[in-house]
């Protein structure tokens, strides 16, 4: 009887252990290229915390490090893959999320916004806001991170 319950046991066990190593694989890359990207930057800025670190697919491939100088200030860089020219902005010297989202509504009732966030095409730092439309398309909308104007946008996907 104790088999019965040894043998599943050891089986959830085994899925568990393979589906951990496999997440973990999964995230290497990402933090990889975080660590490479942080690097890089600090040697023109100096972190005393980071937020978040993404990596935007547009045109190139960007890598986006929000976080805190050694100020207490909100930064945000970019780091396109291809040139790793460090290109550094301080977060009140552009528009914010919320922002981005509101130019957005101004122009269209998107039915949900799937994702908001920062990215770079022809070394123009912007805003990337994700959602699908009333008839369930996947549409895109770029925002200049500075200026706050409407740079382009993808419809109906």
């Amino acid at each position: 009887m104790k088999k019965w319950i040894f043998i599943p046991l050891i089986a959830i066990l085994v899925i568990i252990g393979i589906l951990v190593k496999v997440y973990f694989s999964a995230v290497q890359p990402v933090k990889a290229a975080e660590n490479k990207a942080v690097a890089l930057a600090e040697k023109k800025v100096q972190f005393s915390e980071i937020d978040d670190f993404h990596i935007y697919h547009g045109n190139e491939t960007v890598n986006v490090i929000e976080g805190k100088n050694k100020k207490g200030n909100k930064i945000i860089v970019w780091i396109p893959d291809k040139s790793k020219k460090v290109i550094i902005k301080m977060a009140k010297d552009g528009i914010s999320k919320q922002e981005a989202i509101q130019k957005l509504l101004q122009e269209t009732q998107p039915k949900k916004i799937i994702s908001v966030r920062l990215g770079m095409e022809k070394n123009i730092p912007l805003w990337e806001i994700y959602y699908r439309s009333e008839n369930n398309l996947i549409n895109y909308y770029y925002v200049h991170f500075e200026t706050g104007e409407w740079l382009k946008k993808i419809e109906n996907l």
